[in-house]
């Protein structure tokens, strides 16, 4: 059982010692990282999933639980910790959806009654139904997205999700990492999207290859972030009745719920 991972500081792009010496993240909370291009925030993700011991560029150390990882926590396919979902990633087996979620449940001896249910999680992150019977290779970016982030939560055992800029992923941002965070999972998004900067817990500022600085989320940001969220939901809403060739004729801004008011 993962409750924490603790990032250790190391050293940006000019050899310098990051100003944030030491980050520490706690099973259930989601935090932010973002910052430029070029900032470093792929490589401080890298560090992560590879369970770094100062050996990576950045001289970065991974401990989980305060202590460090085992040499087969680090190299053992089956005890892997760290989860990968990016918005540039699709499935390439050629099967069906049920196939594959029964497969996946059996090799991490899972029972087959969760295929039901990470289909339908996945149904409530996306606008378009997924069916047990759907081919993989056909599913759109949505679709694959949000099976796998369903797939995540519910087989997969790995206690640590890393999210690589899924802004443009067509799916339920918010619901999203809501459903990873609530399944005990520590949750880490790459993002230039102020929609998901904000609904995280913290954000480690990205510059120059290092730790710059860790903002809290503030109670006037979270707000924001609800807010934001409407207008994103709202959006998706307009992109399904496009795809499905229907004319925008209103926008109907009781869709968007923003008023102040709302909890």
């Amino acid at each position: 059982m993962i409750d924490k991972i603790t990032v250790i500081g190391g050293y940006d792009k000019q050899g310098n010692k990051e100003p944030v010496e030491e980050v520490i993240i706690q099973k259930g909370e989601i935090f932010g990282v973002v910052g430029p291009t070029g900032s470093g925030k792929s490589s401080l993700i890298g560090d992560i999933e590879q369970l770094a011991q100062e050996d990576t560029f950045s001289k970065r150390k991974i401990l989980i639980n305060g202590g460090e990882p085992t040499y087969e926590d680090r190299t053992n396919p089956r005890k892997k910790m760290v989860a990968q979902l990016s918005q540039n990633m699709n499935f390439l087996a050629d099967m069906e959806v049920g196939e594959f979620l029964t497969l996946h449940a059996k090799c991490r001896g899972a029972k087959n009654a969760c295929v039901n249910k990470v289909i339908e999680l996945a149904n409530t992150l996306t606008g378009e139904p997924i069916k047990k019977e759907h081919e993989l290779t056909i599913l759109s970016g949505g679709q694959s997205r949000a099976l796998m982030v369903a797939d995540v939560a519910i087989i997969s055992d790995s206690p640590i999700v890393l999210i690589d800029e899924i802004e443009n992923a067509g799916i339920r941002k918010h619901d999203a990492l809501k459903v990873l965070s609530g399944h005990g999972k520590i949750v880490m998004v790459v993002t230039h999207d102020p929609v998901l900067a904000l609904m995280t817990d913290k954000r480690i500022v990205m510059k120059n290859g290092g730790m710059e600085k860790i903002v809290s989320t503030s109670t006037q940001e979270k707000l924001i972030s609800e807010r934001l969220n409407k207008i994103d939901e709202l959006m998706l809403h307009l992109r399904e009745k496009v795809r499905r060739g229907e004319l925008v004729e209103d926008l109907n801004t009781d869709d968007l719920e923003l008023r102040n008011n709302r909890k």
